[in-house]
């Protein structure tokens, strides 16, 4: 009879659970790539990666997703004005809501545009002061980022060394508050100076004279038929604001001045004590 070999039983592997973990540790390693791959992707990016999953999962055409923004920030997959890419819980038309987003952008539009013609307005006719009363070179606007700036050289507001208003300052600055007086928007009053000492009882540096400066010009501009006060700050900057080179007589005289600076309306929120005004802004100019 032929003999029958016994089967050696089958040897345990004891390195078996290594495949398993491996598999685990791949799993997560593409977990936290897509993670990563999300954060940095764009709206676009987002759009395209949903609609291939669409396609894939439940076939056909995709319908069309907009990302909702989170109240309390903005969305992880966009940038920009939270409130114009939002979309009201249980909403499902997509059409009111891109004609609710074109309408709000339309409307911040043209709200931008009507107030970017105010502040124009205001250029216009202080520069139309300045040229009619000759003085031009001392009082300067331009138009920045943070709003209309009107820079007052200090020789035609103080003596020397001084920080009291003159007479003929008072009727400038007059004549500015019936300008600035209709506009509801907030405004900073900076005082700067050169770079050259003062150390007096007074004024111990430049710091002082500045400051005090500023809120002397504050003090005529606000009152019953001026300027509300809880619109008007004052700033010392002393030395430390130069737009231009104290190397020269000419430049130190452009450093010595005080700034107006009517602030466009987006920044009313960065106010202190003024963090809910964002519903009363959009009557102010931006």
């Amino acid at each position: 009879m032929p003999r029958h070999h016994e089967q050696d039983p089958e040897k345990d592997n004891g390195e078996r659970w290594l495949l398993t973990y491996s598999d685990l540790i791949t799993l997560l390693m593409v977990f936290f790539v897509v993670l990563y791959s999300m954060s940095q992707i764009d709206a676009n990016k987002f759009k395209a990666v949903a609609d291939s999953l669409s396609k894939a999962l439940g076939g056909g055409t995709p319908a069309k997703m907009e990302i909702a923004t989170s109240p309390s920030g903005p969305s992880l997959f966009e940038k920009g004005n939270p409130q114009s890419k939002a979309t009201q819980p249980g909403t499902t038309n997509n059409k009111d809501n891109t004609a609710n987003t074109n309408s709000a952008a339309n409307g911040s539009q043209g709200n931008t545009d009507t107030e970017n013609m105010t502040i124009e307005g205001i250029k216009a006719k202080l520069d139309k002061f300045a040229a009619d009363n000759g003085i031009q070179a001392k009082l300067v606007s331009s138009i920045e980022e943070r709003g209309l700036v009107i820079s007052i050289q200090d020789t035609l507001l103080f003596e020397s060394g001084s920080a009291d208003v003159t007479p003929r300052a008072r009727e400038i600055l007059d004549k500015v508050i019936t300008v600035l007086a209709p506009t509801p928007n907030y405004i900073k009053i900076e005082g700067h100076t050169d770079n050259l000492p003062i150390n007096t009882a007074r004024f111990p540096s430049n710091w002082e004279l500045s400051v005090l400066r500023a809120t002397n010009v504050l003090q005529i501009m606000a009152g019953p038929n001026k300027i509300s006060y809880d619109r008007l700050s004052a700033t010392g900057y002393g030395e430390y604001r130069p737009v231009a080179s104290n190397d020269s007589e000419a430049g130190r005289a452009q450093n010595r001045r005080v700034d107006l600076v009517i602030l466009r309306s987006k920044y009313d929120l960065t106010e202190p004590g003024n963090s809910s005004s964002s519903a009363s802004s959009t009557s102010k100019t931006q």
